[in-house]
């Protein structure tokens, strides 16, 4: 990528923009899509700087399609002669596509701006604080607990993005806009009783004023060090309550079932129960692009559409499917503003947004005296190899504790858990109040959950 000082006169993304639409022929629709993001990153080892990254990334793709034919081109920090030529290229290869009906541009209109996206003062935050940042955070989780000397990783970082796009399809003009987030995260080891466990703990915000690093050193530290000592569980069927980050984590395998890209493709096993029931009454899940401060917020998609509200599953019901302009023109639906895309070097698919599974009004402590004996699984692990979103059948590892008299017990380690999506989402009795989303592809959130019966394998 070719790199030009700031204030050296490149031009805005707009401008970009706007020179791909006048490029447009008649009888074409044309997109462009321009981005530029900056990412630092700084991580901390033994009261010492382990890394200090910089990136910068910044670019522009464009679309063209000419009866029914997509042809795509992209270019890094292009100068306007550069994006006029990529339109050229990109109808150059429209013309040797195979023609899919799913091929259009949605007309769309300016999206609502959404309050507080970026965050003025992280613009000014220097690289010195930073790295402070994360070495304040690895003293911290160091020095919480007696069992927590050491850290297998601790990490700051933060990004600034901005994105604009036009289109032969929209009502006059561009539309953009910008983001900040910033993010810490601490692995922490603890040791004792002969074992090593681990803790993950993480927190996000748009500015380093909404970060709390000394909430996430605490975290992490107790939840490496409430597992020391553990022993594997005598294999049983009982009830199992999910963890934040473990609900969060099954969620990210069933997301893919939730595309109309994967229902197309024949690889979801909710294809065919729209208006029938995929879970239990207590079980919401919605995608929400507007929702304030989740992670993956932004008032457009990666094709321009507004984002909004999208109920999946209403009390269990499955109602619909995740949308983008191609798979709802092959439905014969409207897009649900979800088109995702990895960058400007890639043409939209579908993504979640801020999906989450909707919380209710109990906090996590009565989940756990309504659990009775149960396990709780604290983390899980290998779950995108023991788990297929197309079966849905998973078998994967897990820690824990025992949950007795409606508290947390003893620690448990080297178990398995084994079921079904379906068959778990079928089982939920209930779920609390604890909502936290999760940096798991474009934020996926879950609060405290409650099976009623699981398969945990242990001897």
């Amino acid at each position: 990528m070719r790199e030009r000082p700031a204030g050296s006169g490149r031009p805005d993304l707009p401008e970009l923009c706007a020179v791909a639409m006048a490029e447009a022929a008649g009888g074409e629709a044309v997109e462009a899509f321009a981005q530029e993001d900056t990412h630092v990153q700084v991580r901390a080892r033994a009261g010492e700087v382990e890394s200090l990254s910089f990136s910068e990334s910044r670019g522009v793709g464009v679309r063209v399609i000419v009866d029914e034919r997509l042809g795509y081109a992209y270019a890094a920090d292009p100068e306007p002669a550069e994006v006029a030529e990529l339109v050229r290229v990109a109808r150059e290869g429209a013309r040797f596509a195979e023609p899919d009906p799913g091929n259009v541009l949605v007309r769309i209109g300016p999206a609502d701006p959404i309050a507080g996206l970026f965050d003025e003062a992280q613009a000014t935050v220097t690289t010195d604080r930073k790295v402070a940042v994360a070495l304040e955070l690895e003293r911290l989780a160091t020095s919480r607990r007696p069992e927590v000397r050491k850290v297998e990783s601790v990490g700051y970082g933060d990004a600034r993005s901005r994105v604009a796009m036009a289109s032969t399809a929209m009502d006059g003009g561009s539309v953009e806009f910008s983001r900040t987030d910033c993010w810490a995260s601490a692995t922490c080891l603890a040791e004792g009783e002969g074992q090593t466990e681990s803790g993950w703990s993480f927190g996000l915000a748009r500015g380093l004023a909404g970060l709390d690093v000394a909430a996430v050193a605490d975290e992490a530290a107790d939840r490496a060090a409430r597992l020391l000592g553990g022993r594997k569980p005598a294999s049983a069927r009982l009830p199992v309550v999910l963890d934040p980050a473990a609900a969060a984590a099954f969620l990210s395998v069933l997301s893919g079932a939730l595309s109309a890209e994967a229902v197309q493709k024949g690889r979801s096993p909710l294809a065919t129960l729209v208006g029938q029931a995929v879970g239990s009454d207590a079980v919401t899940l919605v995608d929400d692009g507007r929702l304030e401060g989740a992670p993956a917020t932004a008032p457009f998609d990666g094709e321009g559409v507004a984002t909004g509200r999208t109920t999946l599953v209403e009390g269990g019901v499955l109602r619909g499917f995740l949308h983008n302009a191609y798979t709802a023109a092959r439905a014969g639906a409207g897009s649900t503003g979800n088109a995702g895309r990895g960058s400007y070097r890639s043409v939209p698919g579908v993504a979640p947004t801020n999906l989450h599974l909707s919380p209710s009004d109990q906090d996590a402590e009565a989940l756990l005296r309504r659990a009775g004996r149960a396990v709780y699984v604290q983390d899980v692990s290998g779950l995108h190899s023991g788990a297929s979103s197309i079966s849905g059948v998973f078998s994967v590892g897990a820690t824990g504790l025992r949950v007795e008299g409606g508290a947390l017990g003893a620690p448990l380690r080297e178990m398995t858990i084994a079921s079904t999506l379906l068959d778990v989402l079928g089982a939920i009795v209930a779920v609390a109040s604890d909502l936290r989303f999760f940096p798991f592809g474009a934020g996926l959130g879950a609060p405290t959950v409650l099976v009623g019966e699981m398969t945990v394998g242990g001897t």
